[in-house]
């Protein structure tokens, strides 16, 4: 399974990113493969809890 993120470092060199689903969350990692491992934590957090306030994204059939 994969799923498309969103990240940058920041000048004193941590990255922040967050789950492009859940563009709301952000996280932060001490390098690129730190952020990735909590990127992962969310996404599966977010994929088997029921959380008040996390708003998801889908596509919605119209015809």
């Amino acid at each position: 399974m994969k799923a498309k993120i969103t990240f940058w470092r920041e000048s004193d060199g941590k990255y922040l990113g967050y789950l492009n689903g859940y563009p709301d969350h952000w996280t932060q990692g001490e390098d690129l493969d730190d952020l990735k491992k909590h990127l992962r934590d969310l996404f599966e957090i977010f994929g088997t809890e029921t959380i008040p306030g996390i708003r998801k994204e889908e596509e919605l059939e119209i015809a």
